[in-house]
């Protein structure tokens, strides 16, 4: 059975290309900075589900890419979670955090109702996201 996203993450989240295992999306929801990684291969709900070294990827590349938002966006705290009771799909969320942001100090679910993106403020962090992404030759734009 090929990859594909789960209907919710298709909904709820912008492409912005793929890593060597998962691939990468912005949620569309512009309160925080929020990425997700979800492992291009079929029906995969748990991290253990994963090869040994599908496991070593998805943390290396968790890794990579909670230190670049962190750095990028100048953090107070990344959330990285990987939770699963709505989407069964394994993704893993990385939500750049900060002690003034409407949730604080709280998770981000279900705290503010979503806003969007302004398309402006969409293609300027996507534009920023590619290039240093990128940059770091860690991700294959499509």
């Amino acid at each position: 059975m090929p990859f594909e996203l789960h209907p919710q993450l298709v909904n709820d989240c912008h492409y912005l290309g793929d890593f060597p295992l998962c691939a990468l999306l912005l949620s569309k929801d512009a309160n925080y900075p929020w990425f997700i990684l979800v492992p291009t291969q079929s029906d995969i709900k748990e991290a253990f589900e994963l090869s040994t070294l599908d496991q070593q990827q998805l943390q290396y590349e968790s890794l990579q890419l909670s230190q670049l938002l962190n750095n990028t966006f100048q953090a107070d705290k990344m959330n990285i979670a990987a939770l699963g009771n709505m989407v069964p799909q394994l993704h893993i969320h990385h939500i750049v955090r900060y002690t003034n942001d409407t949730a604080w100090p709280n998770p981000v679910w279900g705290h503010t109702e979503a806003i969007q993106y302004k398309q402006a403020q969409l293609d300027k962090l996507i534009e920023k996201m590619h290039l240093l992404l990128t940059d770091t030759d860690f991700i294959k734009r499509t």
